[in-house]
């Protein structure tokens, strides 16, 4: 079986999240920068829901692969249960032919002593044969069982966790539907502007992050790798699902950051949450992931001062980012040193 789960929900830089602010005509002037905010925080609210959707993406990956295999394990047994059943065919064929059971009744009353002995090895080489071969087809059979359980098992949580990928995408996608509504609200100019100002601050971030980047000590090892890779990344456009080279989503700007370094993790926050070792906060150093939601949807990889490498969210670049206790709504979870 195969099951074909992959929808990418792809933005241009133009488009935006939603707004809960409904905008009148007589609301003629908005305040741009306002509306800007609360679209950056519902940009980030739909790429947190993308997130989730990206790692039921990865669990249905695993999942159909393992239903594959349980799947193959099945078709195996069945075809030695099959197996099993010719061979007990085949020997009550022959008892059938040989008439063992008269055959026995008729040794009790033989005066040939030799006659006897070695009719009565046949019978019971016959017997013992054919023990074993129920003995076998009975464990194969019993197996077979087991497996198929299994089987119905793999089948319904990948049907579970398809629906929780479909649901969470389409949640994700409403967000940016009624984005594009709000913007429709807005006159050309006033669209305009709203772009004009995101674009100003979106390149003043990545001339920051440029600065940072070349003063920054990076360190060595296999999370230095990583961080030099996110960083040549810097200035790309964030889009869910996207795992480089042109465009990319937090999680796979890290995957392919630690790729670089020998290093394969899963296209997803929170199952890259699995690995390394946990670092405290206060010893973090660059190169290490930090994690933040609760469930964990968002990663970043550390580059020192309190501050990461990330691919935040829709309508925004790859950057050098600072958090705290929060990353925007987002909590601090943890660390981890890959």
């Amino acid at each position: 079986m195969r099951v074909r789960a992959r929808t990418r929900l792809t933005l241009t830089a133009g488009l935006f999240a939603t707004s809960l602010v409904h905008i009148s005509p007589a609301q003629a002037a908005p305040n741009l920068a306002a509306v800007r905010a609360q679209v950056q925080r519902l940009e980030q609210d739909a790429t947190n829901i993308a997130e989730g959707a990206q790692q039921a993406q990865v669990q249905l990956n695993q999942l159909t692969h393992t239903l594959a295999q349980v799947q193959s394990q099945s078709n195996q047994e069945a075809n030695s249960v099959n197996q099993y059943k010719k061979s007990l065919g085949a020997i009550a064929a022959e008892e059938y032919k040989s008439g063992a059971l008269s055959q026995s009744m008729q040794l009790l009353f033989s005066s040939n002593p030799t006659l006897y002995l070695s009719s009565a090895g046949s019978l019971e080489a016959l017997t013992k044969r054919k023990t074993l071969q129920l003995r076998q087809f009975s464990v194969a059979k019993q197996r077979l069982q087991a497996t198929s359980i299994t089987v119905n098992q793999k089948l319904n949580l990948v049907r579970a966790v398809k629906a929780r990928y479909v649901a969470q995408a389409a949640a994700a996608q409403a967000k940016l539907a009624q984005a594009q509504k709000i913007l429709s609200q807005l006159s050309k100019a006033q669209r305009a502007k709203l772009t004009s100002l995101t674009n100003a601050r979106e390149n003043a971030d990545h001339a920051a992050s440029l600065a940072l980047a070349a003063h920054a000590n990076l360190g060595s090892g296999r999370g230095a790798i990583a961080l030099r890779y996110s960083i040549k990344q810097m200035g790309d456009m964030y889009v869910f699902g996207a795992a480089g080279p042109v465009y990319w989503d937090c999680s796979g700007l890290t995957m392919r950051a630690f790729g670089a370094a020998g290093v394969s993790l899963p296209h997803s926050a929170a199952y890259q949450y699995s690995f390394g070792r946990y670092v405290p906060r206060n010893q973090l150093r660059p190169g290490d992931l930090v994690f933040f939601g609760r469930p964990i949807d968002h990663v970043g990889i550390y580059i020192g001062g309190g501050k990461m490498v990330d691919a935040p969210h829709t309508g925004a670049r790859v950057k050098i980012e600072s958090f705290g206790s929060y990353f925007g709504n987002l909590p601090y979870i943890g660390a981890k040193r890959i």
